[in-house]
């Protein structure tokens, strides 16, 4: 048995969808499957949301948006996808990294302050795993030192904070639809553009710098080229394939929470045993993305790793510390110690946790318990056996 750590999900009505796109003969961004896509993400909050390749092409936008250039400093965990750094490093700017907090691995909002200077620009925010950053306290600090709020949401579609969703409470927000996601278009991202004054802009930054949208809604008789842009946006074919899954996103994110809560009930009792499980403050709504163990040591989780792939089931660690990768010391600097990011960056597995696995969660949380232990299955609890197999329906 080989079971992976992702196994992309399809609702069943994609391919009608690219079918129905390709009918009415618009393939390239801005038609009708991009407008479904696009007002559906602007329900959560957002002014304007504009879908995109990418994530990546998502928060290089932001960073022309926040007007990010040569010697500016933004703000970010170190514990984050290469992308967040990037966007900023193109522009010229200096990744100052900041520490993650233990409980959620979110940057840790107590240590932003210590960082700033007087060429800091941005707070960069990443949700890991979905799970909500103390975005009043990373709020409040921002806006005492008059600094752009961007929002790495990539993992965090259908999560909140406080009753807000995620990628709507800064200046900016950043979506993205790999297909290692909840909510999936093989690649794909969006921008949220949560400040009304950059609305305008963004529009003519996604369209190659020209001022398209308007001359689409009758305001001009030609456009024309009046900013620095790209070719940001998503093609329809994308967006059609997206909005197959936006239409279900609240039974994905179900779905995938049932899988989560059966590995939290399971693993509960292993934090006895030196294994450390997840923690969703009160204050979150997440979505299920990421289940993770931090085990005691990076020697055991090393092991782990490679007794759980022998035996057929793919557990992966997670990211290489930005600050600690050679781009990283190249174009960065550090904003106080990142003693919690190198501890637990070195003891990270995320398990696999996908749609369709569910007849095989037993088999997984047995098979990490006797690697573990070496003994008997762990334990599960009455509520998690009498539950085994009863999931919510999809299909």
């Amino acid at each position: 048995m080989h079971i992976p750590f992702n196994s992309p999900h399809v609702t069943g009505r994609e391919t009608e969808y690219i079918r129905d796109a390709v009918a009415k003969g618009h393939l390239s961004s801005s038609g009708p499957f991009s407008r479904l896509c696009e007002a559906y993400l602007e329900k959560f909050g957002s002014k304007k949301a504009l879908l995109t390749h990418t994530c990546t092409d998502a928060l290089e936008m932001a960073a022309i948006l926040a007007e990010i250039g040569p010697g500016d400093e933004v703000i970010m965990p170190s514990f984050t996808f290469v992308s967040t750094a990037n966007a900023f490093v193109l522009r010229g700017a200096v990744p100052v990294f900041v520490d993650v907090r233990r409980d959620t691995l979110n940057i840790d909002e107590n240590q932003i302050r210590q960082a700033i200077t007087p060429r800091t620009k941005a707070i960069v925010v990443v949700h890991y795993a979905g799970v909500a950053a103390e975005m009043d306290a990373i709020l409040s600090i921002a806006e005492s030192a008059g600094l752009f709020v961007i929002e790495d949401a990539a993992q965090g579609v259908m999560c909140s904070y406080k009753g807000r969703a995620l990628g709507t409470m800064g200046h900016l927000g950043a979506f993205s639809f790999h297909e290692t996601k909840n909510v999936i278009s093989g690649e794909g991202g969006a921008l949220l553009v949560n400040d009304p004054r950059l609305v305008e802009r963004a529009e003519v930054i996604a369209e190659k710098g020209t001022d398209r949208r308007k001359f689409l809604r009758g305001m001009k008789s030609k456009y024309e080229w009046v900013d620095i842009g790209s070719s940001f946006l998503a093609s329809e074919i994308t967006a059609a394939f997206l909005w197959a899954q936006l239409e279900r996103a609240e039974e994905l994110t179900n779905a995938r929470k049932a899988i989560w809560n059966y590995y939290q009930d399971c693993f509960s009792s292993l934090e006895m045993k030196g294994i450390a499980i997840p923690t969703i403050p009160s204050t979150c709504d997440h979505n299920a993305h990421i289940y993770y163990l931090l085990f005691p040591s990076f020697e055991e989780r090393s092991a782990f790793i490679k007794e759980a792939y022998a035996q057929g089931v793919e557990t992966p660690f997670h990211y290489v510390p930005l600050h600690s990768a050679p781009a990283g010391r190249r174009y960065g600097r550090l904003g106080g110690p990142l003693s919690v990011t190198d501890d637990v960056s070195s003891r990270i597995v995320r398990l696999p946790i996908w749609i369709g696995i569910e007849p095989h969660l037993a088999h997984i949380v047995e098979t990490i318990d006797a690697i573990w232990t070496g003994q008997s299955p762990l334990y599960v609890s009455s509520s998690a056996r009498e539950n085994r197999t009863q999931y919510p329906s999809f299909s």
